[in-house]
C-alpha cells in the first residue's frame, strides 16, 4: 500500500525556520510547543520555544489531534488565501469562547449554515465543528473533575451546560459513566508522534502505553475500539508522561541509539493473545525468530498459524516487536504496517 503521509523536512531545518521565523514554511510543517500546550506555524511573532519543547506536525489536523490548540497569535488554522472570511470570524469565536458552546443558532446569526460548517470542519480538519467544541469542552471537564480543582456545578458553568442533566448526558456519552463517578476514572489520550516511517498513533491510560499504530494501517479503527471495550474508556486528544517519554525513546530508537525500552505498557487480550505478546518481548534487539519457533517457546508446537493471528493483533508496535518475526525461510511473512516498514526496522536493529 502506498503511504499517505506528507513528507517533513529535516528537523534540523525545521528549528532553523522556527527560529528565524521564517513565513516561506507557513503550512509545510506546524510547531507543537510542549509547555503551552498550543501550536504555531513556524512564523509565529511569538517568543520562540525551547528547542526541548518542539514537536514537529505536517498538518494543522495532525497537530489539533495531539491535543494542541491553535495559537492566538499567528492563528495556524487561518493560512493565508486557505479559508473563507465566514471560516475566519467562526475560528475567531472558537478561539474567544474555548468553553462556550456555540449553538446552530449562533452560527446562523453570524450567517453561517450549520450544514456548512459541519461539512467544512470534516473536510479540513477531520472533525465535525460540533465534533471539535465537544472534544475541547469535555476533555477540560474530565481533567477537572479527577483533579478535584473545581466542583462539579462549577465545572458545568464554566462549560457552556445549561443544565446538569445535558451536561451528564454528554459526558457519561463520551466517557461511558457519570462526571460523579469520574474521579477514579480512567481515559485514553492520544498525540501523533511523526516517525521516521510515518505518523504513529499513540494511546496511553494513566498506567501506561496502551497503543502505537501506524496511522494509515488498515487495522487503526478496528484496534481503537477495541481498546474502548478492553478499557471501558473514551478516546480523547491529549498527552501524559507515558506518552511524553515514549517519544524521547522513539526519538532515540530511530537514530539506533536505543534498544530496550521503558515506557511501562499496558495490552490487555487474551489469554493466548497475552502469552504471545509476553514472548514477543523477549526476543532480543537485532534478532529474529519465526513462527514456528515461537509457538514452540510458548508450549504450542504446531500452532504457528494461531501464533501469526496474535501477532498481527499487537496494539504496540515497535515497542512489543512483532516485526521481529518472520518465517522459517527468512522470509519476512506479514506486518500490519507494510512489509517496506518490517524490513527498515530490522535493518536500522542489525546496524543497516
Amino acid at each position: 500500500m502506498e503511504m499517505k503521509y506528507f513528507q517533513l523536512p529535516p528537523a534540523a531545518e525545521m528549528k532553523q525556520a522556527v527560529y528565524s521565523k521564517d513565513k516561506s514554511y507557513d503550512g509545510i510543517f506546524f510547531v507543537g510547543v510542549k509547555s503551552t500546550n498550543i501550536f504555531c506555524r513556524p512564523a509565529c511573532p511569538a517568543r520562540k520555544p525551547m528547542e526541548k519543547n518542539m514537536v514537529f506536525y505536517s498538518s494543522a489536523r495532525d497537530a489539533l489531534f495531539a491535543g494542541y490548540r491553535p495559537c492566538k497569535r499567528c492563528r495556524p488554522l487561518e493560512l493565508s488565501g486557505t479559508h473563507p472570511d465566514w471560516v475566519k470570524a467562526l475560528l475567531e469565536k472558537i478561539d474567544s469562547s474555548a468553553d462556550k458552546r456555540i449553538r446552530d443558532g449562533e452560527l446562523r446569526q453570524m450567517g453561517i449554515q450549520p450544514e456548512k460548517a459541519r461539512r467544512y470542519f470534516a473536510k479540513n480538519y477531520g472533525m465535525t465543528f460540533h465534533a471539535y467544541q465537544r472534544s475541547r469542552r469535555l476533555g477540560s471537564a474530565f481533567a477537572e473533575i479527577r483533579e478535584g480543582a473545581k466542583k462539579l456545578d462549577d465545572v458545568i458553568l464554566s462549560k457552556g451546560y445549561d443544565s446538569h442533566s445535558g451536561f451528564r448526558d454528554a459526558f457519561a456519552k463520551l466517557f461511558g459513566k457519570p462526571p460523579g463517578k469520574s474521579q477514579d476514572g480512567e481515559c485514553v489520550v492520544t498525540s501523533l508522534y511523526q516517525s521516521e516511517l510515518g505518523p504513529i498513533i499513540l494511546g496511553a491510560t494513566s498506567k501506561g502505553i496502551c497503543l502505537a499504530e501506524f496511522s494509515d494501517r488498515r487495522m487503526l479503527e478496528y484496534q481503537l475500539k477495541t481498546i474502548r471495550r478492553r478499557f471501558n474508556a473514551a478516546i480523547i486528544p491529549g498527552s501524559n508522561k507515558h506518552i511524553e517519554q515514549l517519544k524521547t525513546e522513539f526519538d532515540e530508537y530511530f537514530k539506533g541509539r536505543l534498544k530496550d525500552f521503558n515506557t511501562p505498557i499496558v495490552y490487555p487480550g487474551t489469554e493466548f493473545q497475552q502469552k504471545v505478546w509476553e514472548s514477543l518481548l523477549k526476543i532480543p534487539y537485532g534478532t529474529t525468530v519465526s513462527y514456528i519457533d515461537l509457538a514452540e517457546k510458548i508450549g504450542l508446537k504446531g500452532a504457528s498459524r494461531a501464533v501469526g493471528t496474535a501477532n498481527g493483533m499487537n496494539r504496540i508496535a515497535i515497542v512489543i516487536p512483532c516485526h521481529r518475526v518472520v518465517n522459517k525461510d527468512g522470509r519476512l511473512g506479514g506486518y500490519g504496517g507494510g512489509l517496506w516498514r518490517k524490513q527498515w526496522l530490522i535493518d536500522l536493529e542489525r546496524g543497516a
